[in-house]
């Protein structure tokens, strides 16, 4: 009897390992590829709203990827690249020649590339008055040496101190105006760092004496390429190679703003920004450090493909590799 049960014992160890084998053997590929598996990636915040429709259409495209990302300021994504906590983060700028030496130095090859060219949006509550702003009332309102609406321009607003809203303390929009207004200095005191995009927004919005400063994406009204079902979404990128021009959002005001050189401020249409008549561009950079065949590396390839640059299109910013069309709406 026991001779018995040990035979039966062994038969059901040697059958279990028979269907891990045949299992095994039955999918040998390998847990991640260019198209297929699980990658996570880290974005400045700014970037959200542009970067969850390039997710979508790829995840469409390849159903067997699923990209994680984060969205977070880019001094914690670099952070995070040299650490080896992600492979593939967004930011407003190339790495610069230290950063690409210290990659160098712990064994880490990267590949960089721009991908996008974004533009300032300068956002103001409906109910100021005053039609537009130039590059050195900016300078005035972000040290401080201006306070109020009143000593900016005559407007109804006159008493209103003025509150500067960002999306953060360490994100490529903040970083971005230090270095082109207060060559690295310090914000006067009546700059807030208000947590997202989406949390400035809605601040402009509700208080009447705040001025914010976002991603132009943030604010496009033309929502339709991100409404419509994926499917017809995807086949019309495969197909069309213009857009309409975009207009923005009429919850808040999009102050037009004037060059240091220019005679009249302009919106940061897509056109004013490829023309550079808009003086507040910047530009987006995708930097991968994954192997090649990599989910990271198939989406950093998308990305600067063909239709990812035309997803970037249509969200009111400039692709950096697509060439532009635009045809205006009758």
């Amino acid at each position: 009897m026991k001779i018995m049960m040990k035979n039966n014992s062994i038969l059901i160890l040697v059958s279990l390992l028979l269907v891990m084998m045949v299992a095994s053997c039955g999918d040998r590929r390998p847990k991640s590829t260019s198209t297929r598996g699980l990658a996570r990636i880290m974005c400045d915040e700014s970037f959200q709203s542009v970067l969850e429709q390039e997710i979508a259409v790829f995840e469409y495209q390849y159903p067997e990827a699923s990209i994680m990302p984060e969205y977070i300021n880019e001094h914690d994504a670099l952070d995070s690249l040299f650490n080896n906590k992600v492979d593939l983060i967004i930011i407003s700028h190339d790495l610069t020649p230290e950063q690409k030496k210290s990659l160098k130095k712990i064994g880490r090859g990267y590949r960089s590339k721009m991908i996008a060219v974004d533009a300032i949006a300068v956002i103001v509550n409906k109910q100021n008055d005053i039609d537009e702003l130039s590059m050195d009332d900016l300078r005035d309102i972000f040290t401080g040496k201006v306070k109020r609406w009143g000593e900016v321009f005559p407007t109804k607003l006159k008493n209103d101190t003025i509150k500067v809203m960002f999306d953060g303390s360490g994100t490529g929009v903040v970083h971005y105006m230090k270095d082109k207004f207060l060559n690295g200095g310090q914000f006067g005191p009546n700059v807030y760092a208000r947590g997202s995009s989406s949390d400035v927004f809605q601040a402009v919005e509700q208080y009447k004496n705040v001025i914010g400063f976002i991603g132009v994406s943030w604010i496009t009204s033309d929502l339709k390429s991100a409404e419509i079902p994926i499917e017809q979404k995807y086949e019309e990128l495969k197909t069309k190679n213009e857009v309409s021009v975009i207009d923005f959002t009429d919850r808040i005001k999009v102050m037009p703003l004037r060059g240091d050189d220019k005679v009249q401020g302009v919106k940061p249409y897509q056109a004013h920004i490829y023309s550079g008549d808009y003086p507040l561009v910047r530009s987006i950079w995708a930097i991968d450090a994954s192997y090649n065949g990599m989910l990271d590396h198939g989406f950093f390839t998308f990305l600067t493909g063909v239709i990812g640059q035309k997803i970037i299109l249509q969200t009111g910013i400039l692709p950096a590799a697509e060439p532009v069309r635009y045809v205006e709406v009758q």
